[in-house]
């Protein structure tokens, strides 16, 4: 089967009303698209020049990678024809190949280990040692670089000395006192690149020269004769400069020629990087998410998706299982949004272009063909009725296969009832043939008679009867009402009129509007308490894991107080065991009074009190068995200096202030070496990674950076599927010494890197 032709994309980008996001994408790549149009001659701009799965891979490699920009190269498809004609390029053409070769030389050197598909793309480009020197034959600014060529440089040198010596003489001549009368102005005219004098009549007494234009007042503009003599050698000069670059580009020009097979793969593979670096940049421009993998399931799952031609959208949920989703409901309430909404986010995936979704909780499968049958195709110029051209539309696809196909208002241009019929027998055809299908639609008859199919999945458009307004938001499982008569009434259409037409709507027809209308109220009712209820499980979900922590805390000191009594109990029977064995009454009754001390029961410290305490620096403070000072404090946490000596980071709630300082003043001090890991740094990468391992590294990362002191630290996991990203909460969520995380900022790796407070 073909692929979708490339005029179907053009209709397709217009209908779902992403021509203007696409112009925004285009304008990130390195080579200038054509103006009039978004599409190539063979493939639209946003088609990926290769396998999928491979760009996929590129994409998330180099998401966390800093590069340079491409050059803005031109188009080198004319150059590299001159070349196979064997014809002599122009210095800025090749000038433009020595960017080219320059940039994947770079490319080669700066990509990492940490980027493996990448970088065996970037070793298979093997640039040969002659056309790697290219790139040192010009300057930045496409000049010859210096030294390369003497006789070039001496050229240039006198072209510049000579261009000194007129400027030196126009100003000369502009301050001789013979001259002042007849000069018109101080200023140095250019006519025909020549640098002229604008003079009076009669000058011809003070300068000899050549009159090489006259004003519209009647002036001379006069090339003196010392500056023609200078103008005439560095014309000399030019010339020679321009025969040497010529004689240097047709040298040039024969050593690309050589290894012409290797300038046009080159060329490509700048196309195909190209494409890679502009859906990045545009992803962190407009901080967008990639779906880097399709679902290999019929099921289309959007979250939080934002359609790009929107502005401040209502984000977009919505789980679509079933084969044809039938969606109704009210008028203006987003319908035909939706169902834009869905193709424009399985079109955009399909070629890797970043969009507003969250991508974890997204799926999305792929489709070989997307077609939409949105605008009325009714054409008087070609004789053509509306439901003639949805037919002709209808006729074009009945037959494709791996279709996902979106109909707005199916029932547009012909008579409701047979269009219910005609219509249920076409959707059924192309199910048979595992279209997936959207459709919006008014008709309770053909939705009355698709409900029963197990394919069919309904969704209405929600609507709120005591504002009178489109709610924008969507009930799965449920036939919506189209409230014509209520937005009749919202716009000002006398109630008189609005009476007699619900009368002629008929009594039968209007009970069945108001229980879809009091179906659709308990749904929402229901979709409101599911939410609060699911709250409510979060928050004694909540309470339940703070019970088990102070269970578990609990359970440690149980253990503790075991085994301080089991010490004592220990102690005391040995010191009943000494007094078995001695001889005197006296040394016996001196054991039981030993025995009784051990098991007298020590007196337990007072809990504090949760009250907040006053503290301030250099307060000096009890924590557990030992003193300190306060040395710095950061919110509900303390940096302690014990009397020890060593320092130590505490919640306020576990110290209690004290009057007397430490005793490390009067004690000789003890001090304490932590080798710490001098080559830790405040970030870790943990892409590749296997979940186990990766949390290894976290945990040693963390604990190194607790002892160097940070207190703020970056840790990225990329986004891929999500799974590390997950494991990488769920550690940091029970780690005792992190204060707080959240996803890194777009410009420090966005959804995929999380910034840790410690």
């Amino acid at each position: 089967m073909t692929k979708q032709p490339r005029q179907d994309y053009e209709i397709l980008v217009s209908r779902l009303d992403l021509i203007a996001f696409i112009e925004k994408f285009a304008s990130f790549f390195a080579r200038e698209k054509n103006k009039d149009s978004h599409f190539t001659s063979t493939f639209p701009i946003f088609a990926l020049p290769g396998d999928r799965q491979f760009f996929s891979s590129l994409l998330q490699e180099l998401d966390s990678v800093e590069l340079k920009p491409l050059p803005r190269l031109p188009k080198l498809d004319t150059p590299l024809l001159h070349l196979q004609k064997q014809g002599t390029l122009s210095l800025n053409e090749i000038f433009s190949f020595s960017q080219l070769v320059g940039y994947f030389i770079y490319l080669k050197k700066h990509i990492a280990d940490c980027s493996p598909r990448t970088k065996a793309w970037c070793d298979k480009i093997l640039i040969p040692e002659v056309i790697a020197k290219l790139p040192t034959f010009f300057t930045q600014k496409g000049e010859i670089t210096k030294g390369i060529y003497p006789h070039i440089d001496e050229l240039y040198s006198q072209i510049k000395q000579t261009k000194i010596r007129i400027d030196e003489s126009l100003q000369k001549l502009l301050h001789t006192q013979a001259l002042l009368p007849y000069l018109v102005d101080k200023s140095v005219h250019y006519i025909n690149q020549n640098e002229c004098l604008l003079l009076k009549a009669g000058y011809n007494h003070s300068i000899k020269g050549m009159v090489l234009e006259r004003s519209q007042s009647g002036f001379f503009y006069l090339l003196p004769d010392s500056i023609l003599t200078l103008k005439e050698r560095q014309n000399i000069l030019k010339n020679s400069l321009e025969e040497s670059l010529y004689l240097i580009c047709k040298e040039l020009s024969s050593t690309l020629t050589k290894h012409l097979p290797f300038l046009k793969f080159l060329n490509h593979c700048f196309d195909m990087f190209d494409s890679i670096l502009a859906r990045l940049s545009f992803a962190k421009a407009l901080n967008l998410s990639f779906i880097y993998a399709l679902d290999s399931k019929n099921h289309i799952i959007l979250h939080e998706f934002s359609h790009p031609a929107l502005h401040s959208p209502k984000p977009l949920s919505i789980d679509f299982s079933g084969d044809c989703l039938m969606i109704t409901g009210v008028n203006a309430g987003g319908k035909t949004m939706l169902l834009k909404s869905i193709l424009s986010a399985c079109f955009l995936s399909k070629f890797l272009i970043p969009l507003k979704i969250n991508p974890h909780r997204s799926k999305i499968p792929h489709f070989k063909h997307i077609n939409a049958i949105l605008s009325d195709p009714q054409n008087s110029k070609n004789d053509i009725s509306t439901f003639a051209g949805r037919m002709l539309e209808f006729s074009q696809i009945l037959n494709t296969p791996n279709l996902l196909l979106g109909i707005d208002e199916i029932e547009l241009g012909t008579d409701a009832d047979e269009a219910a019929s005609l219509f249920k027998v076409l959707l059924e055809h192309l199910l048979e043939n595992k279209a997936k299908i959207l459709l919006t639609t008014h008709h309770k008859h053909l939705a009355a008679l698709m409900a029963n199919n197990p394919l069919i999945q309904l969704c209405a458009a929600m609507y709120d009867i005591h504002t009178q307004k489109p709610l924008f938001e969507f009930l799965n499982g449920s036939i919506g009402k189209s409230y014509a008569f209520e937005t009749a009434q919202r716009y000002h259409i006398p109630h008189t009129l609005i009476a007699k037409a619900k009368s002629v709507y008929g009594a039968d027809k209007q009970s069945l509007n108001e229980l879809i209308e009091r179906s659709s109220t308990l749904e929402i009712t229901l979709e409101q308490k599911n939410k609060q209820l699911e709250q409510r499980i979060i928050e004694y979900d909540k309470k339940i894991l703070s019970l088990k922590e102070q269970e578990e805390r609990q359970q440690v000191e149980f253990q503790a107080l075991k085994h301080s009594l089991q010490t004592q109990y220990h102690k005391a029977t040995q010191a009943l065991k000494d007094a078995l064995k001695a001889k005197e009454s006296k040394e016996i009754h001196k054991a039981f009074n030993t025995a009784h001390a051990i098991l007298k029961p020590t007196p337990t410290a007072k809990q504090p009190h949760n009250k907040t305490q006053n503290l301030q620096v250099n307060d000096y403070v009890k924590y557990q068995n030992t003193r300190g000072k306060i040395l710095s404090i950061k919110g509900e946490t303390c940096l302690v200096e014990l009397e020890s000596g060593m320092k130590l980071k505490e919640k306020i709630a576990n110290l209690k202030k004290t009057q007397q300082g430490p005793k490390s003043l009067n004690l000789q001090k003890t001090t304490f070496k932590i080798a710490q890991n001098k080559s830790v740094g405040v970030s870790l990468d943990l892409h590749g990674m296997r979940g186990e391992e990766a949390i290894e590294k976290l945990d040693e990362f963390l604990s190194n950076a607790l002892m160097a002191g940070y207190d703020e630290v970056l840790v990225y996991h990329g986004i891929g599927t999500g799974i590390l990203s997950r494991l990488v909460k769920e550690y940091l969520q029970q780690h005792p010494k992190i204060i707080s995380f959240d996803d890194a900022p777009a410009n420090m790796g966005g959804f995929g890197a999380k910034v840790i407070k410690l």
